[in-house]
C-alpha cells in the first residue's frame, strides 16, 4: 500500500455542513417553509441559535454545529458560557480552567503577546517540566509538553511565528 493510499484510508471523519434540509415543525404543527426557517435563523445570533437549540433538547454537538454551520470548538464554548457543558477543553479552552489535577501548577503560565512573554512562559514551563522529572512524575512532564503545544499552536494560529517557534524549540528538545 503507498503512503497516498494509506493517508486516505486513515483521513478523519469530516463533519458534513451541507446537509440535506430538515423538516422543521412550527407551533401550529405544519411544517415550515424553507423562507420561515431561514427568516427565524438570521434574525438571532448564533450564539442564541446554539444556546436554544441546546435549551429545546439537541444535545448532541454535531447536530448543532450542522445546524448552525460553526466550528465544534465555537459550539462547544458557546455551550461553556452559558453554563450547559462541563469537562470540553481543547486548543482555545482557556488554560485557567481546572482541567486535571496539574491545571493548578499551570495556571497563568502561558503567554505570547511577544517573544519576551513567550521565553518567559517557556522558562517557566522548563522549570515545573524539571520539577516534575526530579519526582519521576512523567503525567506532570507531559503536562509541561501539552501546555508548550498549546503555545505554540495558538501563537502559531495568531500569527506569531516567532513568538510560536519559541514553544517550538523547546519541544524539540524535549
Amino acid at each position: 500500500m503507498t503512503t497516498e493510499e494509506l493517508i486516505e484510508e486513515m483521513k478523519p471523519l469530516t463533519l458534513e455542513l451541507d446537509y440535506a434540509d430538515e423538516a422543521v415543525v412550527r407551533e401550529d404543527g405544519r411544517a415550515a417553509t424553507h423562507a420561515e426557517t431561514e427568516e427565524s435563523a438570521d434574525s438571532r445570533t448564533k450564539k442564541e441559535q446554539i444556546v436554544s437549540l441546546f435549551e429545546s433538547g439537541t444535545k448532541d454537538i454535531a447536530e448543532i454545529v450542522r445546524r448552525v454551520k460553526a466550528r465544534p470548538s465555537y459550539v462547544a464554548q458557546v455551550l461553556q458560557q452559558a453554563g450547559h457543558l462541563d469537562g470540553y477543553f481543547d486548543l482555545y479552552t482557556t488554560t485557567g480552567r481546572e482541567q486535571n489535577v496539574y491545571t493548578r501548577y499551570f495556571r497563568n503560565v502561558l503567554h505570547f503577546r511577544n517573544a519576551e512573554a513567550a521565553r518567559e512562559s517557556v522558562a517557566r514551563i522548563d522549570r515545573l517540566y524539571n520539577y516534575f522529572e526530579r519526582l519521576g512524575d512523567r503525567a506532570g512532564q507531559h503536562q509541561a509538553m501539552i501546555l508548550a503545544l498549546t503555545g505554540k499552536n495558538r501563537a502559531r494560529w495568531s500569527g506569531k511565528l516567532e513568538e510560536a517557534q519559541i514553544f517550538s524549540d523547546w519541544l524539540a528538545a524535549h
